[in-house]
Formats: C-alpha cells, sequence, structure tokens
C-alpha cells in the first residue's frame, strides 16, 4: 500500500510538471506569434516603402534621360552648324597652352549635364524649404527664410519657384499621381492589419484658445499649420524624424470682423496658407498669408471678392487638377469656385450652384480623374457637380446629415462621408455607383451624444486607413479591408477630445490636434 502511495505521488508530481512545462510553452507560443505578427507587419510596411521609393527613383531617372537627350541634341546641332569654325581654330593654335586652353573650352561646351542642378525638382516632392529637420541649422535657415525673409543670400528656391508661378499665370507644374484600384479590398479581410504605435510624445500648440485647424503642407508633409479660435496660424516644422516639431511662425489671420478661421488650406505649390471666414456683416471671406513674403511685404491679404450671402463658411479645398483653383461651401447652400487670375494672389470667384442643397454645406472636395465637385450638406445630400458641362453627375440621399468629405488619395473612384450617426459616421462611396454605399463603419461615443462636425478624418498615404479624431481622447483607426463595422484600433492619444489626426508620407508619424491644447506627434510602424 505505501508501495502505491508513492507511485501515486510520482505520478501527480510528473503531471504538474508536465501541465508548467505545457502552459510555458503555450505562453512562449503566444509571445512568438505575436512577435511574428509584428515583423510580418513591418516587412509588408517596408516592400510598400521600398515599391514607393523604387518608383520615386525610375521617374527620376526617366526625367534626368530625357533631359540629357535634349540637351546632347541641341549641343549636337551646334556642333554640325560650328564645325568648319572650330576646326579652323583648332589648326591655327600652334601653342600647346592654346591647345590645351581649346581642348577645355570645347570639354567644357560638350557636357551639358553640368546644368541639370537648374533643372526644377520632382513635383510629387518638391522642398521649398530645408527639408532635413535633424540639424538645428536646418530648423533656423528655414525660419529664416520662411518668417523673416530678410537675408538675400539665404533666400531659399521657393522664392524663384513663385516668381516662375507669376510667369506662368494661373498655369503650374502639374503630375497625375497614379490610380490603385482599392475599391475590390474593401471588406475583404475577417481580420485588421493593426498600426503600432511606438511612441507618443506631445508638444504645447502655443494657442490661447481651442484648436480648429490641422494641414500638412502639399510638398513638404514635415510642415504643418495649425490654426484655433485665438485667430492664430502657426506654421511648424517637425524635428528629429518626428521627435518633436519647432515653431517657425505665428500670424494673426483676425478677420476685419474679429472672426477667427473657420477652415485653412494650403496653395498647392506650399507656399501661402488659404482661410476662410463667415459672410455675416460684409466681412471678408478668404485671406491668403504668404509664406514668401519679401521685406516690407504684406503678411495677411484679405481677397476683395465676398460671394457667400450669409453664414459661416464652413470648408476650403483646392482642386487637384492643373488649373489653380479652389472651392469653398457655406452655410447659405452654395459652393463657390475660385480661380487664380495672375500670379499675384488675384482671384475671381464664380458660384457652381447655390440651389442644389436646401441646408448649410459642410465640406467640398475635388475628384482627381474628373473635373468633379464633391459637396456634403447638413440636407443629408452629397453631389459630384462637373464642373465643365456645369451640372451635377449624381446625387447620394442618405439617412443622416453630412459633416464632411474626403477622397481616397490613391482610388480616384473612392470617396468618404461623415456622418451624425453614431456607430455609422463613416460611409464610402463610389462615385460611378448611385445610391450605394460600400461600407458604412464608426465608433461609439463615451463622453458626448452629439457627433460635432468639429471632428475630421484623414486617409493613410496608401489610401487603406483612416484615421478620425473623436469626442473622447482617443484616435480611432480603420483598415478599410476589415469587414467589421467598428475601428480596428483606438490609440489613447491626449487628455480631452481629438479633432484631428494625419499621417505623413515621408516619415511613418502621425501628428494629432486636441481640445487639451496640445499636439501629439505618435510614431507608427
Amino acid at each position: 500500500m505505501e508501495h502505491n502511495g508513492d507511485d501515486n505521488a510520482v505520478n501527480g508530481t510528473s503531471n504538474n510538471d508536465r501541465e508548467e512545462q505545457e502552459e510555458a510553452l503555450v505562453a512562449l507560443i503566444e509571445h512568438r506569434t505575436r512577435e511574428v505578427k509584428n515583423f510580418r507587419q513591418r516587412l509588408v510596411y517596408y516592400q510598400s516603402q521600398l515599391a514607393e521609393a523604387e518608383k520615386r527613383l525610375q521617374d527620376s531617372e526617366s526625367k534626368l534621360a530625357r533631359l540629357r537627350s535634349q540637351t546632347n541634341a541641341a549641343s549636337s546641332r551646334s556642333r554640325l552648324e560650328d564645325g568648319t569654325k572650330t576646326v579652323k581654330t583648332e589648326r591655327r593654335s600652334t601653342s600647346p597652352m592654346d591647345r590645351n586652353e581649346g581642348s577645355s573650352k570645347h570639354q567644357h561646351q560638350s557636357k551639358p549635364e553640368l546644368r541639370i542642378p537648374d533643372v526644377p525638382p520632382k513635383i510629387s516632392k518638391p522642398s521649398p524649404w530645408a527639408k532635413s529637420s535633424a540639424k538645428p541649422s536646418a530648423s533656423s535657415g528655414a525660419e529664416t527664410s520662411i518668417v523673416k525673409s530678410d537675408s538675400n543670400s539665404q533666400r531659399p528656391s521657393s522664392q524663384q519657384q513663385s516668381i516662375e508661378n507669376k510667369d506662368k499665370g494661373t498655369k503650374r507644374k502639374f503630375v497625375q499621381k497614379e490610380h490603385k484600384e482599392l475599391i475590390p479590398l474593401l471588406r475583404q479581410s475577417s481580420s485588421a492589419r493593426l498600426v503600432n504605435c511606438q511612441t507618443s510624445n506631445h508638444i504645447s500648440s502655443q494657442h490661447k484658445r481651442k484648436l480648429r485647424s490641422l494641414a500638412l503642407c502639399p510638398v513638404n508633409d514635415q510642415l504643418f499649420v495649425t490654426s484655433a479660435l485665438d485667430s492664430m496660424v502657426n506654421l511648424w516644422q517637425v524635428q528629429a524624424k518626428g521627435s518633436g516639431a519647432s515653431l517657425l511662425s505665428a500670424t494673426d489671420c483676425m478677420s476685419p470682423q474679429r472672426k477667427w478661421p473657420e477652415a485653412i488650406a494650403w496653395h498647392p505649390e506650399g507656399n501661402g496658407i488659404f482661410s476662410v471666414y463667415s459672410a455675416d456683416g460684409g466681412d471678408s471671406q478668404v485671406s491668403v498669408t504668404n509664406l514668401n513674403r519679401g521685406r516690407g511685404g504684406e503678411r495677411v491679404k484679405f481677397l476683395e471678392d465676398k460671394p457667400h450671402v450669409k453664414g459661416l463658411i464652413n470648408g476650403i479645398d483646392f482642386m487637384p487638377w492643373e488649373d489653380t483653383c479652389f472651392v469653398t461651401g457655406g452655410s447659405d447652400h452654395a459652393v463657390i469656385l475660385w480661380s487664380e487670375q495672375d500670379g499675384d494672389n488675384k482671384w475671381k470667384s464664380k458660384p457652381l450652384h447655390r440651389n442644389l442643397h436646401s441646408s448649410a454645406v459642410m465640406g467640398v472636395a475635388g475628384m482627381q480623374q474628373k473635373q468633379i465637385v464633391l459637396s456634403a450638406g447638413a440636407d443629408k445630400r452629397i453631389f459630384g457637380f462637373d464642373v465643365r458641362v456645369g451640372r451635377a453627375d449624381f446625387k447620394h440621399q442618405i439617412d443622416s446629415k453630412c459633416m464632411s468629405v474626403l477622397p481616397n488619395p490613391r482610388d480616384f473612384n473612392l470617396f468618404m462621408v461623415q456622418t451624425g450617426t453614431h456607430e455609422k459616421q463613416l460611409r464610402l462611396f463610389d462615385i460611378r455607383l448611385r445610391q450605394t454605399e460600400l461600407h458604412v463603419f464608426g465608433w461609439k461615443q463615451e463622453s458626448s451624444d452629439s457627433q460635432s462636425a468639429l471632428i475630421n478624418q484623414a486617409w493613410s498615404p496608401d489610401g487603406l486607413y483612416i484615421t478620425s479624431g473623436s469626442a473622447d481622447p482617443v484616435i480611432h483607426i480603420f483598415d478599410i479591408r476589415y469587414n467589421a463595422h467598428r475601428p480596428s484600433q483606438s490609440i489613447r492619444a491626449h487628455q480631452k477630445r481629438v479633432f484631428k489626426a494625419v499621417w505623413l508620407e515621408s516619415v511613418p508619424l502621425l501628428i494629432s490636434i486636441s481640445s487639451d491644447l496640445n499636439i501629439g506627434l505618435h510614431k507608427v510602424y
């Protein structure tokens, strides 16, 4: 009997050991599974970055080859025309020094590639200011050129670019982005691909009142602006690959009637900030903050036209077209097209429509492949207006008031609309399909029952993710491939409500603004 008891004790001990070993192995497998998943996500990210970098390299190489072939052809014609004269000159040269000088001159003329630095940079990534932000000297140089513009010796190429724009009039160098079919990927995955947030830093926005807007520079996304109810527009530059940001300038953009900017937008060349106000009381409706101001120049200029007749101007957006123009939408139900007349900030306004919407126009945007202006209204209507033919191309009537509209940066048929319905705030549409919602998703709000129009969204550069602010202190992230109706993840980012979070393409970074008066810098991969 004692022997059997000892056997049972041994068996019990061995069973416990096996259970402990099994638990340890299960925990190790879970850990290594997460590790493999993280590495796979990193691999996908860097593969996409590599593909984009290879495309940019090929584009630059093709441009260089075209430039050299054109220059070589011109040089060949010149040499053929002057061939006889050149031969006679070389025969008259008897001194070795003369021969060397002649050879040197001829060699200098036969190398057209020496003029390559004068060619403007690639349009998709030109940098009017110092692009590198890791060194303090780069930030200082940018501040001198943007804010002060007092030193001719340090004046950047952006001034030359501004002069070229004046010569070109309303035309600008425009490169059509590459279209990528993303609509077939919608709701095709049963699991979300998460965005990993490594670290978050917060800096003071330097605003004294609640923030209103956040916008990235279209030619250098490491420059961004913020605006607030204190009427200040602050220009920032990302530092040390997203570890911080430095304030380059602060400009008071208060209107003549002492109103703050309701919304802001960058000029496509990255040399100015456009702000919109209110149509009440005869106030100025649009201002231009000139970032290339010379000595004694005017920093803020108000446009003369006042096409909106009443109420707030809720949105402004530059059109992704060759002709430089922007669109505004207001509480007077109107959508107005503003076209540049010449390079001296003279703009002419023209109503696209005033009666299609029966309530305030809350958001406007332009589609890339056609001259279609999207407008979303509090009347629950979404219109696509064809500028070329002068009429509405399509209309969507939905079940909730619309807050904003945002085209996808890669799939030119896809756009998002923000609505006021809880847990169904975001809707995806295809401009080719009538009265059809491709996908509906949203989030629960704990701190508020109402949906604020001050909450905004942003697409990721690859067009696969959407970030959204919230009445709660979190950033919601949606993977459009995920077949659920909730966020794929939520990042606690601030102490109070988050108004907006935008993606940078040059570095893996999210920038957010909040009613806690801070700017959030969130490193992601």
